[in-house]
């Protein structure tokens, strides 16, 4: 997992992909917010689209790549929990912060991916990083 967290955090505005409630594909920018109790955990908004989209059907696919040209692709499914350490830990991004102003904002959400999968490649030829 460390490999995992390494490479978000380096390649810090991830790219999540969701089936939208009209069954359409959608894409937006989005930022790993840190890792605790062994999971990936993200923050978003509970009035956005992306939220009520991860409700009705919570498998989700998180991609980005490195100016090394290299990528993740991270899949797993959505669990929202009001878990106050984790805002905790999200809120000290001073991104974050701005939108939010405090942990116990009612409109402030976090997720983490459950049964988190995916690999790490490059243009190397060498076999992925899977996990």
């Amino acid at each position: 997992m460390n490999k995992v967290i390494e490479f978000l955090n380096a390649n810090p505005v991830q790219y999540l992909a969701t089936v939208g409630r009209d069954g359409k594909a959608k894409c937006r920018p989005f930022m790993f917010a840190g890792e605790m109790d062994g999971k990936l955990w993200f923050c978003t908004n509970n009035q956005k689209d992306v939220y009520k989209d991860m409700l009705e059907n919570p498998e989700i696919e998180i991609s980005v790549s490195s100016p090394e040209y290299a990528w993740i692709r991270l899949h797993g499914k959505a669990i929202f929990e009001n878990n106050m350490p984790v805002k905790e830990m999200c809120i000290a991004n001073p991104i974050v912060k701005g939108q939010y102003q405090t942990a116990d904002n009612p409109i402030f959400e976090v997720f983490y991916l459950e049964d988190a999968h995916g690999l790490i490649a490059d243009f190397s030829g060498n076999a992925p990083y899977e996990f």
